[in-house]
C-alpha cells in the first residue's frame, strides 16, 4: 500500500484514509488502541515508523510478540519474580554485531524475538522450565544474545551452533545449528548427546526439541500458558500430562504426568532417563471413615521390546502417606529404558484408618514414555563404515546407500522399536547408573 500511493492521486488519497492502517497496525504489530493515544500519530504514522524499524520481521513479529505477551501476562500473576529476570530488547546493531562477532547470520525469528525481549538475566529460576528429583535439579535461562554469542561453537561436534538456554547447576543447554554441517539440518534446536562409547570426542548425538527458533519458542510458550506444563513453588516444570491418564478407585483418583531428562540419557549406549510425577487424591465427598494409608507399590514396566520388570516394595519415596476426603499427595520418581519408549502401571496397596484389618488396591494408570526425535552423530557413522570397510568392501557399498536414512530416527518410527530394529542399531541392555535417584517408587 505504501509504495502504491505513488502511482496516482486517487490512490495516494486512499492510503492516506486512516482506518485502512488501522487494520495493519493491529495485524501486523499487535498496536491497541490505548497505545494509538499514547503516541499521539495517525495509525499511518506509527505503521510506517514501526515498519522502518521492524519491517523485515513482519511474518514473524505478531507471533512473537503475543507469545511474549501471553507469557508475561500469565507469569504475572503466577511466577512474578520471574518477570524481573527478563531484559529489555536489543537494537539491530547489536545484532549485526554479534553476526560479524560469530561469523553466521541469525534466523530472522531468533532476531525478532530479540528485539522484544534479549533473554534472562543468569538467575533461578529459569524462564524456559525446571526440574527437580531427590538430588538432580536443573533451571534453564534463556540466554541474552551476547551470552549466547560468548558461547557460540566452533568445536568438532557442535560447530556453528549458538547456545539458546543454560543451566548453572548441570551446565546444559539446547543449542542452535547455525548452518547445516554435520548431520544437523539449519535452524534446528537440541540438546547435545555425547557418546559415552566413542573415542572420538566430536561424537555428539542430539535430541531434536525444534525445527525453527519461531516453532520451539512458541510451543513452549503456549504449553506454559495453557496450563501444560504446572507452575510449583514459583518454577515451571516441564512435566507433560496425558488428560487420559488418570484411574479412580472408589473415591480415591491417581493422575501421572511425565518429562524426559536428556542431560541422564544417552544414545550410545542406550539409556533413556524419564521422571514421572504422581498425584493422589482422595474425594471432598468421600465420608470421613474412608481415610487410609498407604502400605506399599507394585510396578510392572514394560520397555518397547517387551521385556517386563515388576518392582513391589513398601511406601512411596519412603513415604506412608495417610489419604483423607479432599487431602492430596504428590511425589516424584524416575525411571530409565534400554529402549526408546516404554510404559508403566501398577497399583498402590492401602489400609483403612478405621478399620485396620480392612486393605485394598488403588489402580495406577497406564502411562507412556517416549524420548524426542534423535539424530544419531555423524562422527559415529563415519567411524562405524570405516569398520565396515576394513571388513567387507562389498558390504560398505550396500551400507553407504542407505546408511544416512537409516539414522535419522523419529519418533513414529521408534514407537514400534522390533527386534530387528533394535538389533539394526545395536542396542545394548545396559543396566542405568546407581545412585542417581530411587527408581520406581
Amino acid at each position: 500500500i505504501y509504495s502504491c500511493c505513488y502511482l496516482s492521486r486517487r490512490l495516494n488519497q486512499l492510503s492516506s484514509h486512516d482506518p485502512l492502517w488501522k487494520r495493519h497496525c493491529k495485524k501486523y504489530w499487535l498496536i491497541s488502541e490505548e497505545e494509538k493515544n499514547q503516541r499521539n500519530q495517525s495509525w499511518k504514522a506509527i505503521f510506517i515508523s514501526t515498519y522502518s524499524d521492524l519491517g523485515r520481521y513482519i511474518q514473524y513479529y505478531a507471533t512473537l510478540k503475543k507469545a511474549w505477551d501471553d507469557l508475561e501476562k500469565y507469569l504475572g500473576q503466577r511466577c512474578p519474580r520471574m518477570i524481573g529476570s527478563l531484559k529489555e530488547s536489543v537494537q539491530e546493531e547489536d545484532l549485526d554485531a554479534v553476526e560479524a562477532q560469530i561469523g553466521c547470520k541469525l534466523p530472522d525469528d531468533y532476531r525478532c524475538s530479540f528485539r522484544i525481549h534479549n533473554g534472562q538475566k543468569l538467575v533461578v529460576p529459569g524462564l524456559m522450565g525446571s526440574m527437580a528429583l531427590s538430588n538432580h535439579y536443573r533451571s534453564e535461562d534463556l540466554l541474552d544474545i551476547d551470552t549466547a554469542a560468548g558461547g557460540f561453537q566452533q568445536r568438532l561436534g557442535l560447530k556453528q551452533c549458538l547456545p539458546l538456554t543454560f543451566c548453572i547447576h548441570t551446565g546444559l543447554s539446547q543449542y542452535m545449528a547455525l548452518e547445516s554441517v554435520e548431520g544437523r539440518n539449519k535452524y534446528e534446536i537440541f540438546y547435545q548427546c555425547p557418546d559415552q562409547m566413542a573415542r572420538n570426542p566430536s561424537a555428539i548425538d542430539m535430541f531434536i526439541t525444534g525445527t525453527s527458533y519461531l516453532e520451539w519458542f512458541t510451543s513452549y510458550v503456549n504449553k506454559v500458558v495453557t496450563g501444560g506444563y504446572p507452575i510449583i513453588r514459583d518454577q515451571i516444570f516441564r512435566y507433560v500430562h496425558d488428560k487420559e491418564c488418570v484411574a479412580t478407585t472408589g473415591d480415591i483418583t491417581v493422575s501421572v504426568s511425565t518429562s524426559f531428562l536428556p542431560e541422564l540419557s544417552s544414545v550410545h549406549p542406550p539409556h533413556y532417563f524419564f521422571t514421572y510425577r504422581i498425584r493422589i487424591e482422595m474425594s471432598k465427598d468421600a465420608l470421613p471413615e474412608k481415610a487410609c494409608q498407604l502400605d506399599s507399590r507394585y510396578w510392572r514396566i514394560t520397555n518397547a521390546k517387551g521385556d517386563v520388570e515388576e518392582v513391589q516394595g513398601p511406601g512411596v519415596v519412603g513415604e506412608f502417606p495417610i489419604i483423607s476426603p479432599g487431602r492430596v499427595y504428590e511425589y516424584t520418581s524416575c525411571t530409565t529404558f534400554s529402549t526408546t519408549s516404554g510404559y508403566m502401571e501398577g497399583y498402590y496397596t492401602f489400609h483403612c484408618l478405621y478399620y485396620k484389618e480392612r486393605f485394598f488396591n488403588v489402580t495406577i494408570p497406564r502411562f507412556h514414555m517416549v524420548c524426542p526425535t534423535f539424530k544419531v552423530s555423524t562422527a559415529r557413522i563415519v567411524s562405524e563404515d570405516a569398520a565396515f570397510f576394513t571388513l567387507d568392501f562389498s558390504c560398505l557399498q550396500r551400507t553407504l546407500e542407505t546408511n544416512h536414512n537409516e539414522y535419522a530416527v523419529d519418533e513414529d518410527e521408534d514407537s514400534t522399536d522390533t527386534d530387528e530394529y533394535e538389533e539394526r542399531r545395536r542396542v545394548l541392555d545396559i543396566p542405568a547408573p546407581s545412585g542417581r535417584c530411587p527408581r520406581h517408587t
